[in-house]
């Protein structure tokens, strides 16, 4: 039996650490190849690690809610033809393998992790906080001695209102200065009369998002049962409050004659299968429609940087997916306007599958552009959803109902079975106004009227 190093996995491009959030094997367990050993975090998502080889968990280098490095070691495992495996093995053929075959004895000094990771481990900036820090962010914080207080304290400037680097690194350089500047809730207030008025500086506000899990105090009575928040609830529910605060939200709604569409996909879903081995959902065809109506309003896909409009020149359709968990997460479909739709049927298949195994990269829940949530397999005929920021608009797509409905004909009008949908629209009132809104959404709608039955993938 050999030792061989099981290492973090490359999570994106801009992603260098990410936390350990619970360790699915413990020293001792049997791991079979491709089983998942840890679950680990980023800022965008949390994704699990598996383990290229089959062998016993003999050691964990990083504890939970501690930092890793990408392609640093974060366990040992001892496993049969080490040797077989190095050399057959590449760790960077893929992103979602993680790990390569070398020897341990080959790493000097690997004895003494053990003391290194428990002495790492006693940062006061940890996850006890109702707020979600980076691990570059705890890791400076330390570095710096800098307490969970302190840094609760600190406004952040970043995205959902987080802690950045730079926010850690300003309020190191003011953390010497006069007592006016001081960020620190532990210094001893100037006016001994009256501590209990002392106000802290401005800047050492919290940002309003964290009041997502603040609530007035309530009763709890003797068969209520308390469910604490776990990390991915929490980063929705700030980034759903912030939403709110900074966007206007107005939502439109129009109604669609889809019966074109589901006729031809059941003429063509059978064979579709057959052909390309996917099952072909209305998904990528709504994700069709609304890139072809991005093109014709292409102001529909901005961003606000201030009093800055961005006008994006990619169009990344986010999906909004529900997890087994009960959380959502927005896998992005990116460049969805230059995909066919065969290439985004399978974009959808495989970013909905993965989604819900928790093998997403944090690169495939970035950059969107426009977001669409299905709340049509839930029986839900409408609803006014929440802006995914920085985005400004995001639609929500009803279920598909028969419906009678009045249809003209050269024979004077009749009354026939439809098929009809509701199409949900939330925009940012601030840059879209009522006009561009209700146009795209009814461009939107009148793709998908439009569709030949007789088109063919």
């Amino acid at each position: 039996m050999a030792k061989f190093e099981l290492l973090l996995p490359k999570m994106g491009e801009s992603v260098a650490e990410a936390t350990v959030v619970k360790w699915l094997k413990q020293p001792g367990d049997w791991i079979n190849e491709d089983e998942a050993v840890v679950e680990v975090a980023t800022d965008k998502v949390d994704s699990e690690v598996p383990s290229p080889v089959s062998g016993k968990l003999v050691q964990c280098l990083i504890a939970e809610n501690d930092v890793a490095q990408v392609n640093g070691v974060i366990a040992i495992l001892e496993v049969e033809g080490a040797d077989e495996a190095a050399a057959t093995h590449n760790h960077n053929s893929s992103p979602l393998e993680v790990a390569a075959a070398i020897p341990v004895e080959q790493l000097p000094g690997i004895s003494n992790l053990d003391n290194k990771v428990s002495s790492d481990t006693s940062s006061a900036a940890g996850n006890k906080s109702s707020r979600f820090y980076s691990p570059l962010v705890k890791s400076i914080a330390a570095e710096e001695g800098i307490t969970l207080a302190e840094l609760d304290a600190i406004t952040g400037t970043g995205a959902e209102g987080r802690v950045t680097k730079q926010d850690v690194l300003t309020y190191i350089q003011q953390k010497g200065k006069t007592a006016v500047e001081d960020f620190s809730p532990a210094k001893e207030p100037q006016i001994q009369e009256a501590p209990q008025k002392q106000e802290a500086a401005p800047v050492a506000q919290a940002p309003k998002t964290t009041n997502a899990h603040s609530s007035p105090a309530i009763n709890i009575g003797p068969g209520d049962e308390i469910i604490e928040m776990d990390r991915m609830r929490k980063m929705i529910a700030d980034h759903m409050i912030m939403s709110k605060e900074v966007a206007a939200h107005v939502t439109s709604f129009v109604e669609a004659d889809v019966t074109n569409l589901v006729k031809w996909r059941d003429r063509i879903k059978a064979s579709f299968e057959k052909r390309e081995g996917e099952k072909i959902t209305f998904t990528p065809v709504f994700v069709q429609a609304v890139a072809k109506a991005i093109k014709d309003f292409p102001m529909i896909n901005i961003s606000v940087n201030g009093s800055q409009i961005i006008k994006r020149r990619d169009i990344n359709i986010g999906m909004a997916a529900a997890l087994p968990s009960g959380n959502l997460i927005v896998p992005v479909i990116k460049n969805a306007d230059q995909l066919n739709l065969v290439g985004l049927t399978k974009a959808v298949n495989d970013l909905a599958q993965r989604a819900r195994a928790n093998r997403l990269q944090p690169d495939e829940v970035k950059d969107g552009t426009f977001t669409i949530t299905n709340i049509g397999p839930f029986g839900n005929i409408m609803g006014t959803p929440m802006i995914n920021q920085p985005q400004v608009a995001i639609l929500a797509i009803g279920t598909i109902q028969k419906k009678p409905a009045v249809l003209e004909t050269e024979f004077g009008d009749v009354i026939a079975i439809r098929h009809k949908m509701y199409l949900s629209m939330s925009y940012d009132h601030r840059v879209v106004d009522g006009a561009l809104g209700g146009m795209f959404l009814k461009r939107v709608a009148d793709y998908l009227e439009a569709w030949d039955t007789n088109c063919e993938i």
